[in-house]
Formats: C-alpha cells, sequence, structure tokens
C-alpha cells in the first residue's frame, strides 16, 4: 500500500491532485483539530434533482477516496447538505400540482405541501430523491438537512457569531448589491411567525446580549425574534459561509457560475473567524440545445432518465472527465460513455499500478473495478437490437451466445444488463429515428456482390476477416469513397447515418442472417418490418 501511495504523489489523475493539494496545502500534512477531514456537497432542493447534484457528490467522493489513499490515517467524512429551509421562490415548470405549491411561495421548503403526495413537504420528497441516488451509488455520506440543523440548535452559535460580525459582514455585502436591495438586505431572514414565510426585510435593530434582532414585519409592525433555534435563516452566501465556519468544512466543489458567490462567502467565512475550504470550480452541464442545465426547467438529463439506459458507472465515468470542461449532457451521450467505460474497465487488471491511479476506473470502482471480459460493446448491442426487432433478451442472447460462447447470463451479468438497457434505449432513441431508404441501382450492385461473397466465405467467421470482405467489395464499386459504402450499408439495412464496424456486426448477427438480410434489401423488402 506504501508503494500504491508514492506512485499516488505523482499520479496525474484530477482527484490525486485535488487531495495532494487538500493535504499539503490546506492541513499541512497534519490531521484537523476536529479530528477528520470535512468533504461537503451542497443541494438546493427548490426543484428536482438532477445530474449536476449528484456530479458534485460523485467527483468530491473521488477526491476523498483519493485522499484517504495519500493519508490514511486521517479519518474523513463528507455531509450532502440539503438547504431545505430555503424560502420557495417559484413553482418549478417541471412539477404536478402546480396551485398546490403556487399557495405557500415563500415558505421554507419543508413546510411546502409535496405536490407528488409522497412526503410530508416538497422539500423532504427532493432530499429522499437524492438520497435515493446517493444511495444506490452507494456512496458513504451523512445527510443533513438545514431544517434540522437550524431548528435543533446546531447553528446557534455560528449565528450568534454573525450577529456580532454583522457590520463587517453588511460592508462585504452592500457593495455586491444594487441601491434599492441596499434598502432591505440582512444577512438573516426572520421565518414569519404569522405567514410561516421567510421573509426579506429590513433589520432595524440588533440586540446582542439577547441574541435578538428587531425587524420591520411587511404590515409595517415591529418584531423581535432570536437568531438561533430556526427562528431565522441566513441569506444564502451569509448561510454558506456560516456552515463553512460552523462545521469546519475543509473541501468543497461548486459550478463555475458560483465563483464570485464562493469569494463572497470566503471573506464572510474569515470575518468570523473561519477559513474557507478548498475549492474546485467545475464547468456546467448544457442540455441539446447548449442550454445550462436549469433545475426548474427540466431541461437536459435527469439521473432516472440516465439509469433507465445505462448503468450507473457510466454516468459516474461522465462526472470524472475534464470536470473543468462545459460539455452537452444529453441522451446521445450515454452509448459512448457506456463503451468507454466498459473499455476501462477491461484495461485495468493488465495495468502497471501507476497506469491503474491514472484509469478513470480505479476513481469510479475506488480501485476495485469488476473483472468480466467486455464481450461486445453497447453500440453494437443497440444495432443487434436494431436489426433484430425485438425486445426480448433471450432472442438476443441467442445471437450472443453464438458469437461468445463462454458467455452466459450467469457468467457474464454486465453484458446481460447492458443488452436489458440496450433494449430499452433502441424503443426509446434509436427505432423512432430510424429512416430506411431503397438501395439505388450501383447499391443493390454492391449489395448483391457483399451476398455473394458471404455465400462463398469458407473460413472462419472472425470480426477481422469478415470485415476485410465488405471493405473489398467497397473498392470494386464506384462509390465516392469507402466511407460512402459503409454509411449506404448503415443506412439501407440499419435505417441511421451512422454504424458498427460493419465485420463486428456480420460476426455477432451471423454471415447467414446477414446474407437474408442482404437479399430482401437487394429485393426492395421493407426492413422496418
Amino acid at each position: 500500500m506504501s508503494d500504491l501511495r508514492d506512485l499516488a504523489r505523482t499520479s496525474s489523475a484530477w482527484p490525486f491532485q485535488e487531495a495532494r493539494q487538500l493535504l499539503d496545502e490546506r492541513l499541512k500534512g497534519e490531521k484537523p483539530e476536529k479530528g477528520y477531514v470535512l468533504f461537503e456537497t451542497g443541494y438546493g432542493p427548490s426543484g428536482l434533482p438532477h445530474i449536476g447534484t449528484f456530479g458534485e457528490v460523485v467527483r468530491t467522493t473521488m477526491v476523498r477516496r483519493a485522499f484517504e489513499l495519500l493519508a490514511p490515517d486521517i479519518p474523513t467524512r463528507m455531509f450532502c447538505f440539503s438547504d431545505d429551509m430555503d424560502g420557495l421562490r417559484k413553482v418549478p415548470d417541471n412539477i404536478p400540482n402546480k396551485d398546490l405549491v403556487a399557495q405557500h411561495l415563500g415558505k421554507p421548503l419543508t413546510q411546502v405541501p409535496d405536490p407528488f403526495g409522497t412526503h410530508e413537504s416538497f422539500g423532504h420528497h427532493n432530499n429522499a430523491r437524492l438520497r435515493a441516488f446517493l444511495d444506490s451509488f452507494g456512496f458513504d455520506y451523512e445527510f443533513k438537512s438545514a431544517t434540522e440543523v437550524y431548528k435543533s440548535g446546531g447553528f446557534d452559535q455560528a449565528a450568534l457569531r454573525i450577529l456580532e460580525c454583522y457590520d463587517e459582514i453588511m460592508a462585504v455585502m452592500l457593495p455586491t448589491l444594487g441601491e434599492e436591495r441596499q434598502q432591505t438586505y440582512s444577512p438573516f431572514l426572520p421565518v414569519c411567525a404569522k405567514t410561516g414565510r421567510v421573509l426579506q426585510v429590513p433589520v432595524v435593530e440588533r440586540k446582542l446580549d439577547a441574541g435578538t434582532i428587531v425587524y420591520r414585519d411587511e404590515d409595517g409592525s415591529l418584531v423581535e425574534t432570536p437568531v438561533t433555534g430556526g427562528h431565522v435563516k441566513l441569506q444564502w452566501k451569509a448561510d454558506w459561509a456560516m456552515r463553512w465556519y460552523a462545521l469546519g468544512v475543509d473541501y468543497e466543489m461548486s459550478g463555475k457560475d458560483l465563483i464570485p458567490s464562493v469569494q463572497l462567502s470566503g471573506k464572510i467565512c474569515r470575518i468570523l473567524g473561519g477559513t474557507p475550504p478548498q475549492n474546485l470550480s467545475y464547468e456546467l452541464f448544457l442540455d441539446d440545445q447548449g442550454q445550462k442545465i436549469s433545475k426548474s426547467k427540466g431541461n437536459g438529463l435527469s439521473v432516472e432518465d440516465w439509469l433507465r439506459y445505462a448503468p450507473p458507472e457510466s454516468l459516474a465515468l461522465f462526472m470524472y472527465q475534464q470536470p473543468k470542461r462545459a460539455k452537452r449532457l444529453y441522451f446521445d451521450v450515454i452509448p459512448r460513455n457506456v463503451d468507454d467505460w466498459l473499455t476501462y474497465i477491461e484495461k485495468f487488471p493488465n495495468q502497471e499500478p501507476k497506469d491503474q491511479l491514472n484509469n478513470p476506473a480505479w476513481h469510479i470502482h475506488n480501485g476495485k473495478p469488476p473483472r468480466e471480459e467486455a464481450h461486445l460493446s453497447f453500440s453494437i448491442l443497440l444495432n443487434l437490437v436494431s436489426v433484430c426487432h425485438t425486445e426480448d433478451k433471450a432472442v438476443l442472447w441467442h445471437f450472443i451466445s453464438r458469437y461468445a460462447p463462454g458467455a452466459t447470463p450467469e457468467k457474464a451479468p454486465i453484458l446481460d444488463k447492458l443488452v436489458g438497457y440496450a433494449i430499452a434505449y433502441y424503443r426509446d432513441f434509436v427505432r423512432p429515428n430510424k429512416k430506411y431508404r431503397k438501395a439505388t441501382e450501383m447499391e443493390v450492385a454492391a449489395l448483391a456482390d457483399l451476398a455473394g461473397e458471404l455465400e462463398n466465405f469458407s473460413g472462419e467467421a472472425t470480426a477481422e476477416a469478415l470485415q476485410d470482405i465488405v471493405f473489398e467489395v467497397g473498392k470494386r464499386h464506384p462509390f465516392e469513397d469507402l466511407k460512402t459504402w459503409f454509411k449506404t450499408l448503415y443506412e439501407v439495412l440499419l435505417g441511421q447515418e451512422q454504424g458498427p464496424r460493419m465485420g463486428s456486426f456480420i460476426a455477432l448477427y451471423g454471415v447467414n442472417e446477414t446474407i437474408d438480410l442482404l437479399k430482401r434489401a437487394i429485393a426492395g423488402e421493407d426492413l422496418a418490418a
């Protein structure tokens, strides 16, 4: 293990780079006074959970595991903190029963009725959605609810410290606000005892000895309330800083769009007497139109969407790759990520230890990737489903078992799951977009030539040998180039503009079956039937 630790000191994988910076620069190689290193992720449950939220947890976990390899004698913890005491500012676009929710605008999310009717509040519903995903990944985390921590007194001491440093905090915040907002701004947001709403109202007096503030209510009356016990919550930049200070957070990621907020919260944290956590600013995810993914709009993918069509490890790989680069996150990125994940886990056992630490599979699987031969790529499975026109796994396994005799659903559980995912992906995304076309006269001649070559072929039907046949046939006919020939095969035989390596596809589907498919295309039959 010590040799592996030495290799981790020089690994170029970004989680190890982050972990080394945390250990060497922030902690100076020492265990914090609180006895552990605290990693935190934050979640704003005003809308349904989306992949960006979970990406933060996945990535933070990767840094945590890298840190634990570098410093095994320093305990670590990870808090997943939900800002569920925030007032609901608007009704999300992608929920049922919007009228029900609209009646409770301004109230803490844990006081807004659940529009789905499954939990005691909207905040509890979204928290449960988040936790279900985290649990499905097997994350080691501690869930923290802002509502519970505020009301239990967990933030009381920090809130009183905010009261003491009120003027210094205002001096930091006011220059960042517009003139109108400056008139009402306070780091404290009282929770109205009459309406239950979180109020953005001016504080007219602070009573340090009593630990209270006096604010002007919306009806003009003056109200005194404690800053402890959940009677108030903090504006989010002050809230973030207070949380870092109160909990002693050592590491927290955030999106690139929050860089100014990180800087402001860092200043407030220092005013309180704390040290802001090490931060990684990651790039944002974009939908299919190149727009930022939004919880309230519900554009892009949900976690459930991805997991309907691919294993969670492929989603973890998407999160691992280039966190500081904006990436398009839509359904069509799923197959590539599945295939890349398969490649990484297949390579892992034969790599040198230093290369294993740089392999994404180490970070996805905490150093212990599963071992299973990647018999087939996800892309070629999609094409098998496509040409078979079936949603029956048994039919697909008939072809797979012939192609890879040692593979069975029991012996190749990863492959068996991929077959199910491929069926779902084909049904929802491939089949609706298929557009078969008839072959031209010149193309018919080429297809007939290919069918004849396959009929006369007597060697071992390997993917390489079959690919050579396809190449040679393409060269004999007046296609503009071989790319055009392969595109013809995809459009005529598979109903799509792109497709698999044809040799691999024929080897999987079967030579005789491919000959029959070619003859149907030559005869002008409807291959979509």
